[in-house]
């Protein structure tokens, strides 16, 4: 008879403290980005990833060509490439990716520059985006790198990204350092060769086959 009584006591206070715990939610930590104009401490981080990815990379034998299209959300569509390269394995630097992208009205060129030992850096990208433009005059100019993202190890992204109405004279150094390391990974990656010969191949496989049938060959009179 003792445990009959306590029993309601103790449902009670197990539905008071209900309510009390599922309303208990985890802080919500928001990461706001300024990518027109960073702040001088990450101005100095951005320049320091930018300075340690060889100029002139010195890659292993291993490598990947590969080429897709791809469905947009907005009912578009994009062909693209992809090239990698691996470094050696007593490189401080474990592969370079290297992607074009043409979609209806924009090409776009992104490089990945991936760390071997990420202590602090995991990965550097740039890219760059050109607006009406063929796929054969991108290829063949050094289009100018319009963003830099650093991914650090256990901290938030690092991104550096070209606006046109923003005062960006300090960050010129900058765009000037990822627009020359882009420039020289084309050039190792050998884009101008294969890219286009992906394209082409891309091209090829999206043109309709005809389907009228073959006239049967008559007699010669």
């Amino acid at each position: 008879m003792f445990l009959v009584r306590i029993a309601p006591a103790v449902l009670i206070l197990l539905a008071a403290f209900a309510p009390a715990q599922e309303q208990k939610q985890p802080p919500v930590r928001l990461n706001i980005l300024n990518v027109c104009a960073p702040t001088e401490a990450e101005r100095d981080e951005i320049a320091a990833a930018l300075a340690v990815l060889p100029e002139k990379p010195r890659f292993g034998p291993e490598f990947e060509v590969a080429r897709g299209h791809t469905l947009l959300p907005d009912s578009a569509s994009a062909h693209w490439v992809r090239l990698r390269r691996e470094f050696p394995s007593d490189s401080h630097f474990l592969n370079a990716q290297y992607s074009f992208s043409v979609e209806s009205a924009s090409v776009t060129e992104t490089l990945v520059v991936r760390l071997r030992d990420p202590k602090d850096v995991v990965q550097v990208s740039i890219e760059d985006s050109v607006s009406g433009g063929p796929p054969s005059a991108v290829l063949a100019t050094d289009t100018p790198a319009s963003r830099v993202k650093v991914e650090r190890f256990g901290k938030g992204f690092l991104v550096l990204a070209r606006c046109p109405q923003a005062n960006q004279s300090a960050f010129e150094p900058l765009f000037r350092r990822a627009t020359a390391l882009m420039s020289s990974y084309r050039a190792a990656l050998g884009t101008r060769t294969t890219v286009p010969a992906e394209l082409a191949h891309l091209a090829a496989r999206a043109r309709p086959r005809s389907t009228t049938p073959a006239k049967p060959a008559g007699r010669k009179p």
